[in-house]
């Protein structure tokens, strides 16, 4: 490319926003030239708004920039990446999307919108031709989600097996890392020697943001899938990746836990295919060790992005069970985003 699309963040200097900076530092298609934060950190520069956590160092240009607020003024970016709270998300992106914006969100706000695209680029890139309905896409403006952290990882490992089999009935129990509660999170004491045994709204984003994903495209809208899903999420004191132990029943049972090993290793998607500069080699990664995976092991297969499955099994009670892990704030959040936006450009939205 002879010039890079520019980029901003809505929420610039939360976790989720210190990681699209991460993330974005030295991209080949993307150039973040807008930090947007909320009205306290306005007039200061990013270093001095921003109480910096990533593992690699603040890029000093981006610590030099200036925040802005929340608002569609002035020069605006071609995309803009949200990682905004659900409670002031949804004026802010749909303002952003009128005024022309590409509005690429980490945000739950409109992921079960029906004219809003919740998109897994292995999953369903299809289902980018959804804003064609939206009232915004005529001037050039648009939204597109991904989804729950937990779902991304859990929808990665069921796409193909459901391919292969057909999905009956699923169940997870999830151990979610600290992080996924944003900074500072959950208190200290609440974690240390301890599980939180629930996690506010988590479940009913596992209940249904799979089917939407799973679903089908009928005249850019979509059908969603009727999969009947249980979850019991768990917060626990590790600081990135989440850990989902996964039992399943098939409409079509494989012969042995070979085939879903096979069907695991064999996927890929569009991402792969066209190497989209985010996307990982193989975006499911079998480890057949069976003390993996483990957060601290396995969370930065793929720089990230990909999906860690081990212990695959027959169950007594489901077809066969399974234990996955998922990088919560790479590819369960920012990395997930930026990977739609390469989507946008590889399939001419841009």
């Amino acid at each position: 490319m002879s010039q890079k699309i520019s980029v901003g963040i809505l929420g610039a200097t939360g976790a989720v926003g210190q990681r699209f900076v991460q993330l974005l530092e030295g991209h080949p298609w993307f150039e973040l030239t807008h930090v947007y934060a909320s009205e306290r950190s306005v007039g200061k520069t990013y270093a001095e708004a921003a109480q910096w956590r990533m593992e690699s160092a603040l890029p000093k240009h981006i610590g030099a920039m200036p925040i802005a607020a929340c608002e569609p003024t002035g020069e605006l970016p071609r995309v803009v990446f949200s990682a905004l709270d659900s409670s002031v998300a949804t004026e802010v992106e749909r303002a952003f999307a009128d005024a022309g914006c590409a509005v690429v969100s980490n945000s739950s706000s409109y992921r079960m919108a029906d004219d809003v695209p919740l998109i897994i680029p292995e999953v369903n890139p299809d289902h980018l031709d959804v804003i064609r309905a939206q009232a915004s896409f005529k001037n050039g403006g648009f939204i597109v989600t991904n989804p729950n952290c937990t779902t991304v990882g859990l929808t990665m490992v069921l796409k193909p097996l459901h391919d292969a089999f057909g999905l009956k009935s699923v169940s997870v129990v999830s151990m979610q890392a600290a992080s996924g509660a944003g900074y500072p999170g959950v208190p200290s004491l609440d974690l240390i020697d301890n599980v939180v045994p629930y996690i506010p709204g988590e479940e009913d984003k596992i209940y249904t943001e799979p089917n939407k994903l799973l679903g089908t495209l009928e005249n850019e809208s979509v059908h969603h899938n009727d999969i009947p899903i249980d979850a019991t999420c768990n917060r626990v004191g590790v600081r990135d990746g989440h850990l989902e132990a996964v039992s399943i029943s098939f409409k079509s049972p494989p012969k042995d836990s070979g085939e879903i090993i096979e069907a695991l290793q064999s996927f890929c998607g569009v991402p792969q295919k066209n190497k989209l500069p985010s996307a990982p080699e193989a975006p499911i990664v079998y480890n057949e060790d069976a003390f993996r995976p483990q957060p601290i092991l396995d969370r930065m297969n793929g720089g990230g992005m990909a999906v860690t499955v081990g212990r695959v099994k027959e169950s007594r009670l489901f077809d066969i069970s399974l234990t996955l892990l998922v990088h919560n704030t790479i590819r369960g959040a920012a990395g997930a985003a930026i990977l739609n936006a390469e989507l946008l450009k590889d399939q001419g939205l841009l």
